[in-house]
């Protein structure tokens, strides 16, 4: 099957992707995280470029490599644009994109679709590109979520807002864009309930003895003491830190209340950084007698309902800056008096992916909250029915349409319009759970409240913050209204209408009313995130708020879980192996059903976040029974049908420093771009194989460095072209005769891509070659020069010669190669008598560290463009050698190069020096 090559099976600028991706974790208005939580997210930015470049022909396919090199630069400089965040709504920069796709397929724009949608970012870019998408999700949340992103916003868009504050005067007149009005809508309605709900329940949230409004309630759990002698009420806290901002420190202090058998809180200026906290990872200590209390006995006293929690701080609204104040009995028993109205009376899972509360006697969602949050959250969720009402009336007598069809019946009129507000509403209230549990800590850098999910998982905590939704500040109602509404306003509305269904993709795909689809998603992580039992935190107030608005949706107590596609051993009595089957068995019938809908022009693409550990029980012969969930994608593909022709890796963590390389965590995922696989693919044998990658891999890796990849991003990049090859094959087979497994092939990829490397340095310089060697043996530590004069030798020169030339040093019988910052000082390469690979790659190095691009940029415009291009490829090779030995300091100083680089070379053609020629090396 011949197929044209999209760009996305070439080249991508990855650095912008992933920096635009990186950037948008710290954008809070009009993100769509702002609108609903969902869990590892896929970027916008990295949704938007890699449609877009699997829709546009790599200009390889009709272009001389030299004229195509130059086209894909083009159609960079148009996703380097496109990702950027304050060009989601630049109508310019989209509109440049839309018609590079509509002339990239002749008009005929084939649809998106997403069968695993979750939080909805596919399908909302390939909305924001002008393309008709559908999707689907197992998971009622996810499908709401995604429906609030590509239904609503379009139904209703240029709608005049209904409330009677802006029906007045000359708003009727107005212009309202997109769903701006529905925007504001929220706004209004969501103030109304803000001020119901205070009407309700305010008196249970006083003010501070001044008159001050209180920000938070800073509670901590509490045990009873082991010593029969002692027998206080022991508090659980983690640190006794309240605020540790630089000038106004603030602790708090413990005094035994010997008459009441428990622990008196007080308030104190100055840090408690070297207190320690009453809880540790062995347990926790009684601050009265010393005793300990291990986890074992804590939990023993949850399960026996003997936990509970004690004020141990105020936090209030001060003119200029947060005030901490000393637990107030009245506020103390009002928390603990409120009775909540009927809440949902649901259990937690038994076991599940990233539970740890059900050990300490929490088994139920409403164990989650103190009594007081479960009477403001079944307000607040009940007032969501109110308001829909009260739209409902407004709408009609703004003119809308009164008819009986609701938003899930298909409705546009002033029914359906109530279903759309309360939907955000609801939402609103969703925000409100998730900065208002008990799961929510104090943060004492950036004294707020954080949110229950600061990750995937329902941790227990031990002291914890009770936010005021009434409030100003941290977790309050009407600021998550308005980021609610900010994100509806940054939503973009198109035509025809995206749609989104409850699916399971392993079942069934939506439906297409158009040509086949290009299919682009983001399947469920092997055992990494358990959406399902997540996402019930959020689905019981959902259910309380909209089920009478989306019946079909909120059908069951809790969301469905027995189809999801997780390899979770909880969900199958503790077998891994018959939760691995599962997982394997869905997905691969999701990546069946997806080769027979996609579109055979344009390449299937999935999302896969990336984890390298093991996963899975040594099999008793020291060989790992199980594969990684990112082999098992793989696999899966593969058994599925199809090829893969290209791997990216997508970053959200950009930094650049240590902890940016050595995380392993879901900040890192990978692109799979794949083909179906022809029905009559052919044999071959693993000679053939390891052939075929030494025939054509070095092409495809020159290409992507050439392009731009990092080095800490070409092992997973060249797993594409190296997968290419692999999964052209109906099968690979072993000298024994079985199929060569993924993990074998990926191993000899790996080993490819080394040997690639490694001969790229027979065309250096022989001091550089003595230098990489050396480094490779020693690092930057000294060796006997016996050792430095043989190898020295070999390569064809003196030891003498490297001193003489600047890159080593020989003293005391020992040598070792300099450091970057003993080199010498403002080298000039025009002036070095023995210019080498070596010093050309450290001097930039440390001119680019020390002093930025821009002198980087002159010092490449002296360099010349052979010699500069010959140390950027070195950086991959030393990068390669350090990621090995596990250096990562010095691993991030060649990557940081290779990552600066496109700018270094744009500012090194704009110096005004003349590039100098290649010169002789020795």
């Amino acid at each position: 099957m011949t197929y044209r090559k999209k760009l996305i099976e070439v080249a991508l600028p990855l650095e912008a992707i992933n920096a635009a991706s990186a950037r948008e974790k710290s954008i809070r208005h009009g993100h769509p995280s702002t609108l609903h939580i969902w869990w590892a997210r896929r970027p916008l930015a990295a949704c938007r470029a890699v449609l877009f470049a699997s829709l546009i022909d790599d200009p390889g396919n009709d272009l001389p490599e030299d004229k195509a090199s130059k086209e894909r630069e083009r159609l960079f400089n148009i996703i380097e644009r496109l990702v950027e965040w304050e060009n989601t709504t630049n109508e310019t920069v989209l509109e440049t994109a839309r018609r590079e796709i509509r002339r990239a397929t002749k008009g005929v724009v084939p649809s998106v679709l997403d069968p695993f949608c979750g939080g909805g970012s596919i399908p909302l870019e390939g909305q924001r590109l002008g393309l008709s998408v559908s999707a689907s999700d197992l998971n009622p949340v996810a499908v709401l979520i995604t429906k609030a992103l590509i239904e609503i916003p379009s139904i209703f868009d240029g709608r005049h807002p209904v409330n009677p504050e802006l029906r007045k005067g000359t708003a009727d007149s107005a212009v309202w864009k997109g769903a701006a009005g529905l925007a504001a809508d929220v706004r209004y309605y969501g103030r109304w309930m803000r001020n119901e709900a205070e009407k309700s329940i305010g008196q249970f949230y006083p003010k501070a003895p001044s008159g001050e409004t209180v920000i938070a309630w800073l509670w901590a759990r509490t045990a009873k003491c082991s010593n029969p002698a002692c027998n206080f009420e022991l508090p659980l806290i983690r640190s006794l830190t309240l605020s540790s901002k630089e000038g106004r420190r603030y602790s708090v202090g413990l005094e035994p209340d010997r008459d009441n058998k428990r622990v008196r809180f007080r308030v104190q200026a100055g840090s408690a950084a070297g207190i320690a906290g009453t809880v540790n990872r062995q347990g926790a200590r009684c601050p009265v007698c010393n005793t300990s209390l291990p986890f074992e006995e804590i939990r023993a006293q949850g399960r026996e309902a003997r936990l509970g929690y004690r004020l141990m701080a105020i936090v209030v609204d001060g003119r200029t800056q947060r005030l901490y104040i000393p637990p107030i009995e009245k506020h103390e028993v009002l928390a603990l008096g409120a009775i909540p109205r009927s809440f949902p009376k649901t259990n937690l899972p038994e076991k599940a992916l990233g539970f740890r509360v059900q050990a300490y006697g929490m088994t139920s969602h409403a164990d989650l909250f103190t009594k007081r949050q479960l009477l403001a959250l079944t307000t607040f969720s009940d007032l969501v029915t109110e308001a829909r009402k009260r739209v409902f009336e407004d709408a009609v007598r703004a003119g809308m349409t009164n008819d009986a069809k609701g938003f899930s019946s298909g409705g546009s009129g002033a029914l359906a319009y109530a279903d759309a507000v309360s939907t955000y509403l609801a939402f609103t209230v969703d925000r409100l759970a998730n900065r208002g549990s008990t799961i929510c800590i104090w943060n004492t850098g950036g004294e707020k409240i954080e949110q229950t999910f600061a990750r995937q998982a329902i941790p227990m905590t031990w002291d914890f913050a009770e936010s005021n939704p009434f409030s100003e500040s941290t977790g309050n109602w009407q600021d998550s209204v308005g980021l609610v509404a900010e994100c509806l306003e940054r939503t973009p509305v198109r035509q025809p209408l995206g749609t989104v269904d409850q699916l399971d993709a392993s079942i069934a795909l939506p439906k297409q009313k158009t040509n086949a689809p290009l299919i682009a998603s983001d399947p469920p992580y092997y055992d990494n995130i358990g959406y399902a039992d997540l996402s019930d935190f959020f689905y019981i107030w959902l259910r309380r708020s909209l089920a009478n608005v989306y019946p079909e949706l909120f059908s069951t107590v809790l969301t469905p879980k027995a189809q999801e596609l997780i390899a979770s051993p909880f969900r199958f009595n503790g077998d891994g192996r018959k939760a691995e089957e599962h997982f394997e068995i869905g997905l691969g019938k999701a990546f069946t059903l997806m080769r027979q809908h996609s579109n055979p022009e344009y390449p299937l693409t999935v999302y896969y976040a990336f984890k390298q550990q093991e996963l899975g029980d040594d099999d008793g012969n020291g060989v790992t029974a199980s594969s990684t969930g990112w082999e098992k994608m793989l696999d899966g593909l593969l058994k599925a049908g199809f090829q893969i022709t290209a791997t990216w890796p997508m970053r959200t963590e950009r930094s650049g420093g240590l902890r940016d390389y050595n995380a392993n965590a879901l900040a890192s995922s990978i692109v799979i771009a794949c083909r179906p696989r022809p029905e009559d693919a052919p044999l071959a044998t693993r000679k053939e194989f390891i052939a075929a990658l030494r025939k054509e891999m070095p092409s495809q890796l020159k290409l992507l460095i050439s392009g731009g990849v990092a080095p800490v991003d070409l092992t997973q990049a060249s797993i594409g072209p190296g997968m290419a090859v692999f999964s052209r094959y109906s099968k690979v087979l072993e000298a024994d005769g079985n199929p060569m497994s993924v993990r074998s092939a990926l191993q000899i990829i790996n080993q490819e891509l080394d040997a690639y490397l490694t001969q790229e340095e027979g065309d250096l310089d022989r001091d550089t070659r003595f230098c990489l060697a050396w480094f490779e043996q020693r690092g930057m530590e000294e060796g006997p020069f016996g050792e430095a004069e043989t190898l020295a030798k070999a390569k064809d020169i003196a030891v003498q010669g490297l001193v003489n030339s600047g890159v080593a040093q020989a003293k005391a019988g020992k040598v070792r190669l300099l450091k970057r910052d003993e080199l010498e000082e403002g080298w000039d390469p025009l002036k070095d008598a023995r210019l080498t690979v070596w010093e050309s790659t450290q001097q930039l190095i440390r001119t680019l560290e020390a002093d930025g691009e821009e002198v980087a940029g002159r010092l490449v415009a002296r360099l010349g463009g052979g010699r500069s291009e010959e140390a950027r490829s070195l950086a991959y090779r030393l990068f390669a050698i350090c990621d090995k030995k596990g250096w990562s300091r010095e691993a991030m100083a060649y990557n940081g190069l290779v990552r600066a680089w496109p700018e270094i070379t744009r500012l090194a053609q704009d110096s005004k020096l003349p590039e100098q020629g290649r010169m002789e090396m020795s």
